[in-house]
């Protein structure tokens, strides 16, 4: 990917349905380039719009983070076993004391004690593991955009903030139906949803808006960080005092490298991703942003080396297997 190729991830990032002609005007292209470029990058598994729910405020299910040891020599074997699962949504092998690293969202508390005691520690080559619960997100990965835009730009592409949200919010039986479209394809046409519906287009557009709106569902254009320049990513996970959660997290969130930061369960409480372009980057994030923080009291870094599924899509090597149709 060229730079022009990653401004325009990066837009497709900061707003994932935008019109071809939006991006252009705000990057300074011809709408015919910023299409054929585009469309290429998508058809190609380089990049994937997608969507992802807001597991805590739907009531879809509760996000957990697991830590996993296994046998040696059986990690890309574990990572395949708990990328096939439907309901993990992140799938990395790490660096460090845990081999593997898994996000899932659990349906119910009752499922996640079965999902963890049974189904995952019964996968050939698992030793143990850790389970960390997300209590509260400050960034999530879809509202993340590679640093190649200016902020003007970003602003101009963003799309408006909403007002207050509340803590949850349930999706009727149709905006759930219509979630599972933008899922499979988060550009997919209004024209194309009122069709599958049978509902018309203004209502399409109205049910879309609303959902967007509300943030019960985040749209993401799905790249892989190393694509985008960015080839040292990292997970930190930080023990933070309980006065400085607030701060920690929205510091974190605020800056333009971290992909991903909640507060969390466990001996840990504060996971946070980061990309950076080199190791030298990743030292000067640790001692110049984490290091002045004051209410983190220990560190812990792994690095990923290799991701198999990222937002419930599988990866192949640096590229998405299912493809926008």
């Amino acid at each position: 990917m060229d730079v022009l190729d990653r401004r325009l991830v990066a837009a497709l990032q900061v707003s994932p349905r935008a019109s071809w002609g939006e991006i252009g005007r705000v990057v300074g292209e011809h709408e015919r380039t910023v299409a054929r470029r585009l469309q290429r990058l998508i058809a190609d598994g380089v990049v994937r719009v997608t969507a992802i729910y807001d597991d805590l405020r739907t009531g879809h299910g509760r996000p957990v983070h697991l830590h996993v040891q296994v046998r040696p020599g059986t990690a890309g074997q574990v990572a395949e076993s708990l990328a096939g699962r439907p309901d993990t949504r992140s799938v990395y092998s790490l660096t460090g004391a845990a081999d593997v690293g898994c996000e899932l969202v659990s349906p119910t508390r009752e499922a996640l004690d079965d999902i963890l005691s049974t189904q995952i520690g019964d996968l050939d080559g698992v030793l143990c593991t850790r389970t960390q619960v997300v209590l509260r997100t400050f960034m999530t990965v879809a509202e993340w955009h590679a640093p190649y835009l200016t902020e003007q730009e970003a602003a101009e592409l963003r799309p408006a903030p909403a007002g207050p949200l509340p803590d949850q919010d349930g999706l009727s039986p149709m905006e759930r139906e219509i979630a599972e479209l933008l899922v499979a394809d988060g550009r997919i046409p209004f024209t194309a949803i009122a069709e599958r519906l049978d509902i018309s287009v203004p209502t399409a557009r109205r049910r879309v808006t609303s959902l967007l709106d509300r943030r019960l569902l985040l749209l993401r254009a799905e790249a892989e960080p190393a694509l985008l320049g960015l080839a040292v990513e990292a997970k930190l996970w930080l023990k933070v005092r309980p006065h400085g959660l607030d701060r920690v997290g929205q510091t974190l969130a605020a800056h333009p490298n971290v992909r991903y930061c909640a507060a969390t369960t466990g001996t840990h409480s504060m996971i946070a991703q980061v990309a950076v372009p080199h190791e030298a980057d990743l030292y000067r994030f640790l001692s110049d942003v984490v290091g002045p923080l004051d209410e983190v009291t220990d560190l812990d870094v792994t690095l990923i080396t290799r991701a198999y599924k990222r937002g419930h899509l599988h990866k192949s090597g640096m590229l998405t297997l299912e493809k926008t149709p």
